[in-house]
Order: structure tokens, then C-alpha cells, then sequence
């Protein structure tokens, strides 16, 4: 992990790893997926059910879990992290798992997963990690220095038609401003926002703070199917943030992850639980 990889991390929000994972390590990702492909969790859903852009999601598989603790002690994404963020600590926190296939699973709404997920501070990352050769105007998009943005409210992924549709809305508090249609104003003008992506190959890795604004990833007839394992972790400077109170959508103030455990930090404490897996 060299100073040009810290300081894209820190000024970005993401970067790319090539030749992040060799053979070995990446064949026992790919057999995490492909169990995790067979063997749904509760969190298991499918983004925008019922149209010809629906793919499979899954988060967080407690069925997963104990396989997942044990291979990230296989991979190097602790000492990568550390590295990274000049963390003492990384803990591993879970997984989520994309399948999209047929040709026509369309593009993922840009959103931060921290408008789902109870987090903040600077010490957070997740390791996307593909099983096959991307193409560049397939891969993952992430508006650069968005991580050191504002909190929007993340997308109900429900109509593709309207990729801004508020999770939380009006109702919530606080309330958070609605997300700019990223895709539409880019296609008016290309240069309103200012976004990377990289063509990756088998073994690279796109490592990103989940407060940046990042989609795409579709798939299509020259590229139609895309298998993704995406890894998250955490380190020293991460920190419990609940999410809006009064949500639209009766979404939680603590996430649907990790509940129980959730439950028992209170707003600014430090994410911090034994649940999760220490790396360093």
C-alpha cells in the first residue's frame, strides 16, 4: 500500500488494487459467493423486483457468517486496511453479495451505504471484489471526494424510473436532502460530476468509503452477467450514527444488520462490538 494509494483513498474516496488477490485466494472467495448465491440469507432481495433491471442482493448472511470470519483471516484486507487508513485496528464487519445476469440487470442507483447503514467517521471500506474481466463502462462508479460529503437519503431502489425515490422522506429526522439524479444530469452534462471507474480483471480490487456516492455496474448484452463479492470492514476511526428517526418506510434507526447489537450503542459511541472479526 504506497503513499499514491493513500492519498487517492484519502482525497477519492476509492481506489484501485490490481492484483490485489491471487489465485488461490480469490478461488475461495469466489466459493464463498457461490455458496452464498445457494443458500440465501433474511436479508436476501432482489433491487427492483418485477422489472428487467432486478438483480440479486444479499447482506450479512448470519448462515455465513462463521465461513466469512474465517476466510477474511485468508486474505490480506487487514494488513491492506490498516495500511490504507493508518488504522492500529481493522475488524471485518460483513459481507454482501451481487449476481447480476441475462443481459439487462440495469445500472444500481447511485446512493451512500451509509443512508442503510448506522455509520460514520473515516476508518470504513469496502473491498468490491468481481470474478470476471469488467469493462470500464461496466464497472463500479464513484464520485471523487463524495465520501467527505454531505449525508443524502439513500434510494428505495424500488422504480428504476426514479433512482432518487427517498428511503426516509419528508417524515424523518433528521432529514436529509434528496439525492441529484447523478445519471440524468451527467447525460445532460458530462461534466457535472466528477466520477471514476476502472476496467478490473480477476484478482484486482476496487476498495471504497461506503460514504461515497458510487453505482452503475450494469449489465448488457456485450457484458451480460457479473458476479461480486463485496467485503466491508472497519478501523479505529468508525463510529455509531443511527439512522433517521420517523422513516417513511418504518426503516429503523439502527439498520436491519446486525440488530441486537446495534441496540446497545448509543449515538457517537465507537463501532465497536465483539461480533465482529478482529484483523489487527
Amino acid at each position: 500500500m504506497n503513499s499514491a494509494l493513500r492519498q487517492s483513498f484519502e482525497e477519492d474516496g476509492a481506489v484501485l488494487v490490481k492484483n490485489c488477490l491471487d489465485e488461490g485466494q480469490l478461488a475461495l472467495c469466489r466459493e464463498a459467493f457461490d455458496w452464498a448465491v445457494e443458500n440465501h440469507g433474511p436479508n436476501a432481495t432482489m433491487m427492483f423486483e418485477g422489472t428487467e433491471q432486478s438483480s440479486h442482493v444479499d447482506n450479512a448472511n448470519p448462515n455465513a457468517k462463521e465461513r466469512l470470519d474465517e476466510l477474511v483471516t485468508k486474505l490480506p484486507f487487514g494488513k491492506i486496511f490498516s495500511e490504507l487508513w493508518g488504522s492500529k485496528h481493522v475488524w471485518y464487519f460483513a459481507e454482501e453479495v451481487f449476481l447480476k445476469a441475462g443481459g439487462k440487470s440495469g445500472r444500481t442507483s447511485f446512493h451512500q451505504d451509509t443512508s442503510y447503514l448506522p455509520w460514520t467517521g473515516k476508518h470504513w471500506g469496502n473491498a468490491w471484489i468481481s470474478f470476471e474481466s469488467v469493462p470500464k463502462k461496466n464497472s463500479l462508479e464513484i464520485v471523487k471526494g463524495s465520501h467527505r460529503g454531505i449525508q443524502y437519503d439513500g434510494p428505495n431502489f424500488v422504480d428504476p424510473k426514479d433512482p432518487t425515490q427517498p428511503l426516509h422522506g419528508e417524515t424523518a429526522v433528521p432529514f436529509l436532502p434528496r439525492l441529484p439524479d447523478i445519471d440524468a444530469e451527467r447525460e445532460r452534462d458530462p461534466g457535472s460530476f466528477e466520477v471514476v471507474s476502472w476496467a478490473v480483471d480477476p484478482g484486482d480490487v476496487v476498495l471504497l468509503h461506503p460514504h461515497s456516492l458510487h453505482g452503475g455496474a450494469h449489465v448488457d448484452a456485450d457484458f451480460p452477467q457479473r458476479h461480486t463479492l463485496v467485503l466491508r470492514f472497519f478501523g479505529d476511526d468508525a463510529f455509531y450514527r443511527p439512522l433517521p428517526e420517523h422513516s417513511e418506510s418504518g426503516f429503523p434507526t439502527q439498520g436491519i444488520l446486525f440488530v441486537e447489537e446495534m441496540a446497545k450503542l448509543k449515538d457517537g459511541d465507537r463501532f465497536r462490538s465483539p461480533v465482529f472479526k478482529q484483523l489487527v
